[in-house]
């Protein structure tokens, strides 16, 4: 695996303080070229130039892959978690720093379940950021939340697998160098236990039967260039050695996988929200209205007063669960 990760040796203050000089200094700065780069683009869903430059920067400076938990050599969580609020701030910069979803989460699936030839194929070139990847467990026809709802059947035949089903809001699905989906379906469901009956598999991008239908969109954006796509698996068929951790194992697959991702997910929120209110707090003291500062107005200032108290209260309940995780959280097996 990639050397270039954060070190639990690292002070995690020291880290947080070269990640905000970056930001400073070469991601708010080309905000605007960033968004003009992608507009410009042929296909929006390919990658944009900049990304590649800023890339490198970071990966010189040693701020790359610092999602690496705790068990591979990186951070604890509650260390993470700051750095995550911090790239939060812009809604494309976690990739800067190979720290974006679904690529994190997937990294450490095959980190944690994945075999030695699965890892030297493709989280070797995740973690040097060469190629991306996506997470397939959402379905249109049932409720998703309930992961062991889906509907997608693998099914063995010989040496293979044979793969039929729909999935949607997939990220990453429409990126150009979106390479490997790891898919969440159904291999045994007559099983009497339903959290034995699922399985996740492999299956690289270009497989025939893999149909990428159309970029989907959440309040009118299509988050170009990851996207979220609506995927048809029909007729699918990949060796049996794709299968990831072995039949039946694809609901702890999905647990072990989700936990520490919603950590990174609250955190990249929150700085989201920390930086709005900071506009917000600028705007209240540059703009009058009936002869007064928007500051002095005391409604405004209640709103402001709410929000932060809002953020805040998200913060210290995410950096406690964060802790929790980390003292209390254990590898479990369904059975």
């Amino acid at each position: 695996m990639s050397p270039t990760h954060a070190s639990r040796h690292q002070d995690p203050s020291h880290l947080k303080a070269a990640l905000v000089a970056f930001m400073d200094a070469h991601v708010y700065p080309n905000e605007k070229r960033y968004h003009e780069q992608l507009h410009a683009l042929p296909n929006r869903f390919s990658t944009v130039p900049l990304m590649e430059e800023l890339k490198a920067l970071a990966k010189a400076q040693g701020l790359w892959n610092l999602f690496m938990p705790y068990d591979h050599g990186g951070l604890k969580n509650e260390d993470y978690a700051p750095l995550a609020e911090i790239m939060g701030r812009v809604l494309w910069s976690p990739e800067v720093f190979n720290c974006n979803a679904p690529d994190t989460g997937n990294m450490e699936v095959f980190m944690k379940y994945g075999t030695e030839a699965q890892k030297q194929r493709w989280l070797v070139p995740l973690l040097e950021g060469e190629i991306r990847s996506s997470y397939a467990m959402t379905e249109p026809d049932v409720a998703s939340s309930d992961a062991t709802n889906v509907q997608t059947s693998i099914l063995r035949d010989g040496d293979h697998y044979v793969v039929n089903g729909k999935k949607w809001f997939i990220t990453n699905a429409m990126y150009e160098r979106t390479k490997i989906l790891i898919v969440m379906g159904k291999s045994d469901p007559d099983n009497p236990n339903r959290h034995l009956q699922q399985t996740q598999i492999l299956i690289p991008k270009d497989t025939p039967g893999v149909k990428i239908v159309r970029p989907l969109t959440t309040f009118g954006y299509d988050d170009a260039p990851q996207g979220h796509a609506e995927v048809h698996f029909e007729n699918v068929r990949v060796p049996r050695e794709n299968i990831l951790l072995g039949e039946g194992r694809g609901f702890e697959i999905a647990q072990g996988r989700l936990g520490p991702g919603r950590i990174h997910h609250c955190m990249r929120l929150i700085g989201a929200a920390q930086r709005a209110l900071e506009f917000a707090c600028r705007r209240a003291v540059s703009r009058s209205t009936f002869g007064r500062k928007l500051a002095e107005h005391q409604s405004v200032r209640e709103e402001i007063a709410r929000s932060f108290c809002d953020i805040e209260q998200a913060r210290l309940l995410t950096l406690a669960t964060a802790r929790r995780m980390k003292k209390w959280g254990r590898k479990t097996r369904a059975t």
